[in-house]
């Protein structure tokens, strides 16, 4: 079975965008070993997923982009999880209108590589409140924000994670890749 693998930009302080999902502050320590981790992440997916606004994002983003992320965000087949979407124009994507938990096991159970989730915020944290995630990959950056958009939010219960591996960059921005530790 396939694992579901949430992938997000974080602060120190645990923020996933600022007060208005603003995410300029992720730039700064984007070096060239924060980027390759990003981008070998990318390439490991069998199926990218995301919410709706940040599919509109990337659809006016990568398909003219030349960076390095451009590539497997435009070659990996999409799944775009939304009730309001009409069109879904960018390369290989599917609009999934379906009750998230019933469909996240249907595409999990599909045969291929993991699904890499990519967020925003609500989608995100939907993900983690229903207990979906088998593996959270965070690139933590060297930056307190005060407020914004938190990821870990809405819990009925804690969640105990174990870590599996931690990269740290010449940047100050560190990969983490933590587990549920289902007890």
């Amino acid at each position: 079975m396939r694992k579901l693998i949430l992938k997000m930009q974080m602060s120190l302080d645990g923020f996933i965008g600022g007060p208005l999902g603003e995410v300029d502050w992720i730039f700064p320590s984007m070096d060239e070993g924060a980027s390759g981790w990003l981008v070998d992440t990318l390439w490991q997916a069998g199926v990218h997923l995301m919410g709706a606004q940040t599919y509109r994002d990337m659809a006016a983003h990568w398909p003219q982009s030349q960076e390095p992320f451009a590539a497997p965000m435009n070659e990996i087949p999409k799944f775009v999880f939304s009730r309001s979407l009409e069109d879904a124009g960018w390369g290989d994507t599917h609009i999934v209108r379906g009750e998230l938990a019933a469909e996240i096991a249907r595409l999990k159970a599909l045969p291929g590589r993991d699904l890499l989730a990519h967020g925003g915020a609500r989608f995100a944290r939907s993900l983690v409140r229903l207990g979906l995630v088998d593996e959270f990959r965070l690139m933590v950056h060297p930056v307190v924000l005060g407020q914004g958009l938190p990821l870990f939010s809405g819990l009925e219960r804690p969640c105990q994670l174990k870590l599996m591996s931690s990269r740290s960059f010449a940047s100050g921005a560190s990969a983490q890749v933590w587990q549920p530790a289902r007890v």
